[in-house]
């Protein structure tokens, strides 16, 4: 699963990065701790225009059908996207990419849960494979758009730590899954050779930490070595 992530590259960054037109004025902040709920940055690709768009979704996918607006989705297995009620339509027509900088894990361990951030080697960032779904409110007849992280067996590493991992796209991927060219078969485990795992503070564990300090070395006391 994906319950945690960060993403501290900045908008500019990104839109230079995914050749998207720069935002005339920073829309969100940086965090080192995005939560469920919490507002993300989301890539979008606009099939009129053949353009991409950096916006701003809320974390947790409501789908078109709810009648509450309260049934939010925070993973969505890859096995499964094409045939569950919530992602089958946003699989087919809204797609999107997440940005980040690395994402939290927690290993089990005699002596508790141990904290892990999971980025690549090299520090860049990367994009978690997502969907997304616009919902209007019967009422107030405004729209929530909301999105969901993809999900799929973990790699080599991961599976050190957790059973599963966020679905990470490499960048000549992005085209095909952005304008729904490709199936399923895109979202594949990312080689684990590129990435790396170091335990953490603890202070991750709360949403409401959300500086520089959550990733601090953890205690390595108990804690096995990972490949």
């Amino acid at each position: 699963m994906c319950g945690r992530y960060r993403r501290t590259t900045r908008e500019e960054e990104l839109a230079r990065i995914h050749h998207i037109p720069i935002p005339a004025q920073p829309d969100l902040p940086i965090s080192y701790n995005i939560a469920p709920s919490q507002p993300v940055l989301a890539i979008r690709f606009n099939p009129e225009t053949k353009q991409r768009s950096l916006d701003t979704l809320i974390w947790g996918l409501v789908p078109y059908w709810s009648k509450d607006g309260n049934t939010g989705f925070i993973n969505a297995r890859a096995e499964r996207i094409d045939a569950a009620p919530a992602f089958r339509r946003p699989f087919q027509k809204r797609r999107c990419l997440i940005p980040a900088d690395g994402f939290y894990e927690w290993q089990k361990t005699p002596e508790g849960k141990v904290p892990y951030s999971i980025e690549m080697k090299n520090g860049s960032p990367f994009v978690f494979a997502g969907l997304w779904d616009g919902w209007q409110n019967p009422h107030t007849k405004e729209w929530l758009r909301t999105c969901v992280i993809i999900t799929g067996e973990s790699n080599e590493l991961v599976a050190q730590i957790h059973t599963r991992m966020p679905v990470i796209l490499p960048p000549e991927t992005h085209d095909a899954w952005l304008s729904g060219e490709s199936g399923k078969e895109i979202l594949r485990s990312f080689p684990a050779n590129e990435m790396t795992a170091r335990p953490i503070s603890k202070r991750i564990n709360k949403p409401e930490n959300n500086d520089p300090s959550v990733l601090e070395a953890g205690e390595m006391e108990h804690v096995g070595r990972l490949i």
